[in-house]
């Protein structure tokens, strides 16, 4: 059985950071599994700009940003396989995996990286009612077949769901020569980056029904016309309220749900909100040496935060297999004194509009000086704070103009104020009005 200090199970940038970040901080043997043609994952079909702008100080499209990466997995002769399927990883980190090339194989990990990214819902998940016709396609599947296979779904368009792919679609159709009638979406608010909204909507003249859906689907063997309707606060279609829309296409663009398949059967434990994997602040699983990052962890709005939270990933990957002193003796304590190395943990609970947190566990001995808290919000908040408490003592209170679902928020929570915890402790996040 071949083995490897690090396997990565996914080459996007998520996956890529990670290796890159483990071989600078001194694993030798790192292998990337990628079950596509290419490594750069969907960044190789998001051919518009706004990349980079974190990670590289500059601007750049999706390919150009993936590609700075594979250099640098290259240049640091990092080892991948394309077009691999990983089929299982079981409890001792034992990966099998299966290519056209090598039939099914198993390799034997020091550390595994959880790196598969995220999916599309599919309109299965919707139950619009209606037959299945032709014209209707997930925003992504959209954007591969114009950006990638060079052919145009339809001309005259619908978008359900105002995800940022729907908003960047929205105008990527327009551009093409379609005629995007209208977006519409469910919930009060978007789903999507402000600055979308405004580049590719506003700029365009398309409009943005918020607070409607589609109610029914019209043709049999191609996509004829839609049926929109405003919801009320349950969600359900307010009578009278029905327009019709003539289309030949729908798209989807209804939430991103992470590629946890894999977590699930090896026995992570995954967070209800996020159908991700629970991590502390190593970004490890609760299955010691499984580590996770990028959108199999959570949905992120930024690739340039993908990098960072994989590059902290593989760093930590790294160390584990090292044995080195930071992660070494923390497990060996897990191991031999669990009792003690748990009543120095802090807990995180997500409260008042916060809707979860990463990581869900700090243990303050392992922690850096400085840790990023990521979380998500649950409604629009405008002019609030954001209130950190530990134990119920306040400890950050930090001013927000504006919060919304669709951008991700972040605190950062200094060691020294949680050194010298001698109980389990709890770190709650909340938003509080102004």
């Amino acid at each position: 059985m071949e083995q490897y200090e690090i396997v990565i199970i996914g080459g996007g940038p998520a996956g890529l950071s990670a290796a890159v970040s483990a071989r600078k901080a001194g694993a030798q043997r790192i292998l990337i599994l990628e079950r596509d043609k290419e490594l750069g994952g969907i960044l190789n079909q998001c051919i518009h700009n706004g990349f980079g702008l974190h990670t590289f100080k500059e601007e750049l499209t999706g390919p150009e940003y993936a590609a700075r990466f594979i250099e640098q997995a290259c240049e640091l002769q990092i080892e991948y396989r394309l077009n691999t399927m990983v089929m299982d990883i079981s409890l001792d980190k034992t990966v099998t995996a299966m290519s056209r090339e090598l039939g099914m194989y198993q390799i034997q990990a020091g550390a595994v990286i959880l790196a598969m990214g995220c999916r599309e819902r599919s309109r299965g998940a919707l139950n619009i009612p209606g037959y299945r016709p032709a014209g209707i396609y997930s925003a992504g599947t959209a954007q591969r077949l114009v950006n990638m296979e060079g052919f145009l779904p339809g001309r005259k368009v619908v978008i359900l769901g105002s995800g940022d792919i729907g908003l960047i679609m929205a105008r990527r159709m327009t551009l093409e020569g379609a005629q995007v009638q209208v977006v519409a979406e469910l919930m009060p608010y978007s789903g999507g980056l402000k600055r979308n909204i405004v580049q590719c909507l506003d700029d365009y003249g398309i409009p943005l029904k918020l607070s409607h859906t589609v109610t029914d689907i019209k043709g049999r063997e191609r996509v004829e016309g839609i049926t929109l309707a405003a919801v009320d606060g349950k969600g359900k279609p307010v009578p009278g309220t029905e327009e019709e829309y003539e289309c030949d296409t729908l798209l989807l663009s209804v939430g991103l749900i992470p590629e946890n398949e894999l977590s699930g059967q090896m026995g992570v434990t995954l967070n209800p909100v996020t159908s991700g994997p629970v991590v502390n602040e190593s970004l490890e699983t609760d299955i010691e040496g499984v580590f996770a990052c990028g959108n199999v962890l959570h949905v992120h709005d930024l690739v340039d935060f993908v990098s960072e939270e994989a590059a902290m990933a593989g760093e930590n990957a790294a160390h584990y297999v090292d044995n080195s002193q930071r992660t070494a003796e923390a497990y060996e304590k897990t191991d031999s004194a669990a009792g003690q190395e748990a009543s120095a943990a802090v807990a995180l609970k997500p409260e008042n509009g916060v809707r979860y947190t990463v990581p869900s566990l700090i243990h303050p001995d392992r922690m850096r000086k400085e840790q990023i808290i990521r979380f998500r919000v649950g409604s629009v908040y405008k002019n609030c704070y954001i209130g950190v408490y530990l134990n119920g003592e306040r400890i950050l209170h930090r001013k927000r103009p504006v919060m919304a679902p669709g951008e991700m928020e972040e605190v950062k929570i200094k060691k020294s104020q949680l050194a010298g915890l001698s109980r389990p402790a709890e770190l709650s996040i909340q938003v509080e009005e102004a």
